[in-house]
């Protein structure tokens, strides 16, 4: 199975990110300002700043969403690098299923988040400037469910192609 490069390249870029994002919620207090591992997570005593589910209050008051999220991350990332695995050293049919279920996880993981913020009157976002939340909040959200979705329409296409093929459905192109 060869496998969609750009497909690869998106969980090879984002990894490391979610993985980093996943840590930084877990590992919290230890992760944030005054804590011992605070220097891997920096970014996040601004980032806590735009998004209160990421700030200090919401830890202090125990709500378990980032925390949620964080767990779905590594579970995504498992499925990413299975597809990764299974595309470009094992290659297995595998890969499709599993880059599939990754981004499925993504899409619907930033679909809830999007409208929890909502549905709460954007209560952790909504003391920004719209430029602040349009370059921190909303085009980082529109760009997971941008790519989430084409993996899914691209990787959808290739497993209904094969339950036909071996339907017998459709014919070998």
């Amino acid at each position: 199975m060869a496998g969609r490069l750009w497909i690869s390249v998106w969980f090879i870029l984002t990894a490391p990110l979610m993985l980093w994002d996943a840590g930084f919620c877990l590992m919290r207090p230890r992760s944030m300002v005054g804590g011992d591992l605070h220097w891997i997570w920096a970014f996040y005593e601004f980032y806590g700043d735009v998004d209160h589910v990421y700030g200090v209050k919401a830890f202090e008051d125990g709500e378990g969403f980032a925390n949620a999220a964080a767990v779905l991350n590594v579970i995504e990332n498992v499925f990413g690098i299975v597809y990764l695995w299974t595309t470009h050293v094992w290659p297995s049919e595998l890969a499709t299923l599993a880059g599939y279920t990754g981004s499925a996880m993504t899409l619907a993981k930033t679909l809830l988040y999007v409208s929890q913020e909502y549905f709460c009157g954007f209560c952790a976002t909504g003391h920004n400037t719209l430029s602040g939340m349009l370059c921190y909040w909303i085009l980082p959200n529109v760009a997971w469910i941008t790519m989430s979705g084409l993996i899914m329409y691209h990787l959808g296409k290739d497993i209904i192609r094969s339950l036909r093929l071996t339907s017998g459905r459709v014919k070998c192109e």
